[in-house]
């Protein structure tokens, strides 16, 4: 960046003075420095220091003005982004697709707009919010924001937004022109509560608030209080609410037509069933039941909902969407059953869903007749499908089931590819004997009877390959395909399962190959003899368990400090190595042996 001449002599002086203001504070440091960087002129600097907002501060620790003044100069949309936080409780650990879907629903953002990541990384980068990643890595990524930071979004927005967090709140100390409003009080009833939401049911405009966002689950008595308070609201856009019975639901419910974000939850084990009304909400976006319990069954009508996105549920709801085609812009659909007796479940709703991404599992592919029925699916139009997987039920191979697949092709940006009891007796041509989705990361190949199987070695990006209750493979490499040398550089996960006729898995000598490759798990391939490892440079192997081999001798392993979960059955022993120690284990001794090993 350039750096006017002098800058540093003429700013020293400003920056030791906007320094004494920042209280010692990290948060606000980091913030205003963030701001002085992006201009580095003495009018800008001293724009600042002078700042009015220095005289709002309360006392020697109070740094919300100096937050303050960053975020009068974020630019206008990201001002809005930033307020609309508040509504969420604090450390609330946000997704970037779970908050633009919130931004998108209240109008903040434009739904066309590619941004994605932009809005959220523009906050992270101006010091509003911390970016973290989950240590279950259930997760991933998440955004979360610093309690002052958080206090700051209820106060730029404390016109439009409440969050109503405490027992003891006073609806008279609130203003009437609110329209968002979410609740996280305690779950501890209060009659107090009824008396204050009583009085804001007068206070602010019910009927037309745009956000209702309750947080958790709440005994009957609050129950009663929330749906006496709410019952007249009829402009929600955004509602989340949990669901005790279908009682618990506002009165006004099969009234809110203006909704475009739902969020249903429900207790875990109770057997409930989502409201038939469910598909009148026609301007709906964003559904999400990712947090319902209860019945998989959708309304029947449920595909009226045409102007949806995001369906957030587990897969059992998403293959139960009859006629899902008519839900033309939806993102993601993770499972889809083919099924001949049923109306609304065959490929050509598939066709009809050409924004469709993320992950798919088509099931029952044995219902597919021709390969023009296939070909309704239209998988070569979804470029931002990553994952699929094809299933067909356990039946006798027919060759028709090879023109079905080779009329499932899908398109070459796909990731990860998992082919399932597929009954036919060639490989698909779009994978022999040239490969044609070559992006591909992940490759499942379970229960298939080819005669030749696809040219591994042309997939420089395989990271897991999986090959299970394959018959006649005597052989895994040393060609991978026609492909020698160094191929499979990005390997890093092996599985070898029910591979009754594999004898060898062989490379060349001295390639070097598979130096990535962190994992192996061979179960129950009766005639394997040789693996390569005196061969290959596992030098990053961290797990490795063989199981159901009997007759397979290890060569000995190259070096490796990495290597933590070890587990070799044969016959009655077991050796094991966790990293510290080796344990050897015979079924037919009362005691097992133990090996240590310093």
């Amino acid at each position: 960046e350039h750096k006017p001449r002098d800058y540093e002599d003429e700013l020293d002086g400003i920056a030791r003075e906007i320094a004494s203001k920042l209280k010692g504070s990290p948060l606000a440091a980091k913030t205003v420095g963030r701001l002085l960087k992006k201009n580095l002129s003495r009018e800008h600097w001293n724009g600042v220091l002078h700042n009015h907002e220095w005289r709002n501060q309360k006392n020697d620790n109070d740094i919300i003005p100096s937050l303050k003044i960053s975020y009068n100069y974020l630019p206008f949309h990201l001002k809005k982004c930033f307020s609309y936080c508040a509504l969420y409780p604090e450390d609330y650990r946000f997704s970037d697709s779970e908050i633009n879907r919130f931004w998108i629903a209240i109008g903040i953002i434009d739904s066309s707009h590619p941004s994605d990541k932009n809005y959220m990384e523009g906050l992270v980068e101006n010091g509003f919010l911390m970016k973290g990643v989950s240590k279950s890595g259930l997760v991933g990524e998440y955004y979360v924001m610093h309690d002052l930071m958080h206090e700051l979004s209820q106060s730029v927005s404390a016109q439009e937004c409440l969050n109503i967090s405490d027992l003891d709140f006073r609806a008279e100390a609130i203003p009437q022109s609110i329209r968002h409003l979410s609740i996280t009080i305690e779950n501890r009833y209060d009659e107090k509560l009824r008396e204050e939401m009583g009085k804001l049911k007068g206070r602010i405009d019910i009927v037309n608030l745009r956000t209702l966002m309750i947080f958790r689950e709440y005994e009957e008595r609050i129950v009663e209080i929330l749906k006496d308070t709410f019952k007249q609201t009829k402009g929600l856009r955004i509602l989340f609410i949990a669901m005790e019975s279908l009682e618990s639901l506002p009165q006004s419910f099969s009234k809110l037509i203006h909704l475009q974000y739902l969020q249903i939850r429900s207790p875990y084990g109770r057997e409930m069933t989502l409201p038939s009304t469910l598909s009148r909400f026609y301007h709906l976006k964003f559904l999400d039941l990712s947090s319902w319990y209860g019945s998989s069954n959708l309304p029947r009508d449920i595909s009226r909902l045409v102007n949806l996105r995001d369906f957030l549920a587990k897969k059992e709801l998403h293959s139960n969407v009859p006629e899902v085609g008519k839900i033309k812009y939806l993102h993601e659909l993770k499972e889809f059953h083919v099924k001949k007796e049923s109306v609304g479940f065959d490929l050509t709703e598939l066709g009809e869903l050409r924004k469709l991404g993320g992950t798919l599992s088509i099931h029952n592919l044995e219902n597919v007749a021709t390969k023009e029925e296939a070909s309704d699916a239209k998988l070569m139009l979804k470029r931002d499908l990553k994952e699929l997987t094809l299933v067909w039920g356990r039946e006798q191979p027919t060759d028709v089931h090879a023109d079905i697949l080779d009329a499932l092709q899908p398109h070459s940006n796909l990731t990860a590819l998992g082919i399932i009891n597929h009954g036919g007796t060639t490989c698909p041509g779009w994978l022999c004997p040239v490969i044609r989705v070559n992006n591909l990361e992940t490759l499942h190949l379970h229960g298939v009877s080819w005669g030749t199987l696809p040219p591994f070695g042309q997939l420089p990006f395989l990271r897991e390959l999986s090959l299970k209750s394959i018959t006649g493979l005597r052989q895994f490499g040393p060609d991978y395909g026609g492909v020698t040398g160094k191929c499979l550089l990005q390997l890093k996960k092996v599985v070898f399962h029910d591979l009754s006729d594999l004898v060898k898995w062989v490379v060349e000598p001295n390639c070097h190959m598979f130096p990535g490759l962190e994992s192996i798990d061979c179960s129950n391939c009766p005639n394997l003899c040789v693996m390569p490892f005196s061969e290959c440079s596992c030098t990053n192997l961290c797990r490795l368990h063989i199981d159901g081999c009997p007759k397979l001798c290890l060569a000995p392993m190259p070096h490796t400090s990495t290597l933590t979960d070890f587990i070799v059955k044969k016959g009655s022993e077991r050796l094991s190595y966790n990293g510290k120690k080796w344990l050897l284990v015979s079924i037919l001794v009362l005691w097992p042996s133990t090996i240590w090993v310093k």
